[in-house]
């Protein structure tokens, strides 16, 4: 006796989690509308608290792992272990799945507005700024909600003159009033909130676009790892 084909969910459903930051972060999405999301603060434990809150967002759908149409994960900047977390997450699930694997930069979750992915929160041109440690800030051009330049790390109390900000540029993020007030541009203070579902929704425009689909997710380092060498010399390896 044959047996019957399992059963497919209709739409196109992507799951999208982040861990970049102090928490981890998780959301479903069914054809650009987010249907659960989960979003838990911790320092640490993202690596075990992840796959449960992914299992539950997907069974409580009534769904199974075969119906994802692709995964959605957040790349940076961020907590260096955070983003390994996610990001090697995110490429195991994709390859046991068959499915894209999509990442998205905190810069563009940031400068996504409310009314989706196609509407900047922002207008057409400005610059995302996301919390560095020390004091510092992470920041990036964006257009119309895609990146326009690499991103660097700038003390926002002092930004280089290089920036070279538009008259009609704004700034949005981390300290975005001293970043702006530098040129004249104009700002809105706010922080990255509900990361996992705006990935999900940049994602489900990108898969439905066919935009950067075939780019692997990678982790976005703007600066090196605060990484110490060393202090005992290393095991000497014997011929």
């Amino acid at each position: 006796m044959r047996l019957a084909e399992p059963r497919r969910l209709q739409g196109q459903r992507i799951l999208a989690f982040d861990t970049s930051g102090p928490y981890c972060s998780a959301a479903l999405a069914l054809d650009g509308t987010v249907l659960a999301k989960h979003d838990t603060a911790m320092t640490r434990g993202q690596a075990e608290a992840l796959m449960p809150m992914l299992e539950a967002l997907v069974a409580a759908d009534g769904a199974k792992w075969q119906d994802l149409a692709a995964i959605a994960v957040g790349v940076g900047p961020g907590n260096f272990t955070g983003i390994r977390i996610s990001v090697s997450a995110a490429r195991g699930l994709a390859l046991g799945l068959g499915i894209p694997a999509i990442g998205v930069s905190l810069f563009e979750t940031l400068g996504q507005s409310e009314a989706g992915p196609d509407a900047p929160a922002f207008g057409p041109v400005g610059m995302c700024s996301i919390e560095a440690p020390r004091g510092l800030a992470y920041v990036q051009h964006l257009r119309d909600g895609v990146p326009q330049s690499a991103p660097r790390l700038i003390d926002p109390a002092d930004p280089p003159h290089d920036l070279a900000l538009p008259v009609d540029m704004q700034v949005i993020g981390h300290r975005a009033a001293e970043i702006a007030r530098s040129f004249g541009a104009g700002w809105i203070e706010t922080a990255p909130r509900d990361v996992a579902a705006r990935v999900a929704l940049i994602a489900e425009n990108r898969l439905r676009t066919g935009d950067r689909v075939r780019e692997r997710p990678a982790p976005l380092y703007v600066r090196p790892a605060d990484a110490a060498p060393p202090r005992e010399a290393p095991v000497p390896i014997l011929p």
